[in-house]
């Protein structure tokens, strides 16, 4: 490998919500890479720098966080009813391993921007001054995302008054919706319950039993409350990713759930599945101070919502489990609705590590079954560097 000289591929790097990620062109990859498979996940761990057992990601552009170690691919859609198809991966920190199996909801805030800048959506779509709607077809989930893109002279506008706790700066919003976002085969509740019972060691339970709410909206989600795992739903990352024992704990709960959800087969599958499912816990409203020492109060807030991402617990919330919680939290009998204080709405508030999210759903009942019609959230996303990544040979 000695003297061998780095490949060029164009790429972008793009902040989307609370999470960052490199957007490449399908066309844009080395031919061996335009298709799944060994030749395009080696491409994307180098491309990140994974794995690193240094956990730093010094030689690539992750940014050693389940948040940061994330990589899309674009290419135009093949149906009228999309302008762009949008492939999510999830590159493991310190493995050498790209989970393709669900979707990142905050970059996909960046999606519809990105494919304006690349020239992938027809410019008759585009308005002069106004919103641009870009219909999304998320891949590895198969569902439709819509994208409202604010423009201006024709162009993307990406700096605004738009505070999103967990990002720093303001910049422009834009609204999601996801279409249906069901996972699988419109399986809302995979066990056909709203909250099941999982049997797990009496470490993480003294009665060996934890109620769950086991969903697929989004990305399949577990949810389980706080007070029933010892947590008091208002933790911060430092209680809980600085202690190993926790950590282990969570990661057994997500297994078993994952098992329960007909996910995985066995439970050492869940070390290869490590993306999805999603476990949170949650907990009524309460007074807390977030990251940024900010203080929010009860009453400004329905429910505390705290959720981990490959092993680690979330700064902020994952934009696809945020659509779990919507879901979830309009359909009474979940272990969300009852932590947001049960009974009838259309939207909840939560709060998080970073601050609070408003998010909200349309479902309806169709006999014993539940459908989720549509889950709106807002975002922002903002372009910070093009040009070419340099991979060696």
């Amino acid at each position: 490998m000695t003297g061998l000289r780095q490949q060029q591929i164009r790429a972008t790097y793009m902040r989307g919500g609370t999470s960052k990620g490199v957007f490449f062109c399908l066309d844009d990859l080395p031919a061996s890479a335009q298709v799944p498979g060994t030749e395009r996940d080696q491409l994307m761990l180098r491309v990140i720098g994974s794995p690193d057992p240094y956990q730093k990601h010094t030689d690539g552009m992750g940014g050693a966080t389940s948040s940061t170690s994330k990589v899309v691919i674009l290419s135009t859609a093949e149906d009228e009813q999309h302008d762009v198809n949008y492939l999510f991966g999830q590159v493991s920190i310190d493995q050498p391993a790209v989970d393709w199996s669900g979707n990142c909801g905050n970059l996909t805030a960046a999606v519809g921007s990105f494919a304006i800048e690349q020239g992938l959506i027809p410019k008759t779509r585009i308005p002069d001054q106004g919103v641009a709607e870009v219909r999304i077809w998320q891949q590895n989930i198969q569902k439709t995302i819509v994208a409202y893109v604010p423009i201006a002279n024709g162009e993307v506008v990406e700096t605004g008054d738009f505070y999103l706790d967990g990002v720093t700066f303001p910049s422009a919003e834009i609204p999601i919706e996801f279409l249906d976002p069901a996972d699988g085969e419109g399986a809302l509740f995979p066990t056909g319950h709203r909250v099941d019972v999982l049997e797990v060691p009496t470490d993480i339970a003294e009665t060996g039993r934890v109620d769950a709410t086991l969903i697929n909206a989004g990305i399949p989600t577990i949810f389980v409350r706080a007070e029933d795992i010892g947590f008091r739903g208002d933790e911060h990352q430092a209680d809980i990713n600085q202690d190993p024992t926790k950590l282990a704990r969570l990661e057994t709960l997500r297994a078993l759930g994952a098992l329960k959800m007909g996910l995985i087969q066995n439970l050492d599958e869940a070390k290869s599945r490590a993306h999805t499912p999603k476990i949170a816990f949650v907990a009524s409203a309460s007074d807390y101070v977030s990251a940024s020492g900010q203080s929010i109060a009860a009453t400004d807030i329905d429910l505390q919502v705290r959720a981990v991402s490959m092993g680690k617990l979330h700064h902020a919330m994952m934009g696809t489990a945020a659509v779990a919680i919507a879901a979830a939290s309009v359909i009474p009998g979940t272990l969300v609705n009852e932590a947001a204080g049960s009974g009838e709405r259309d939207s909840v508030v939560f709060g998080h590590p970073s601050g609070t999210l408003r998010v909200g759903a349309v479902v309806h009942r169709d006999g014993d079954q539940w459908q989720v019609e549509r889950v709106r959230m807002s975002r922002s996303a903002r372009l910070l560097m093009t040009g070419t990544i340099r991979v060696p040979g």
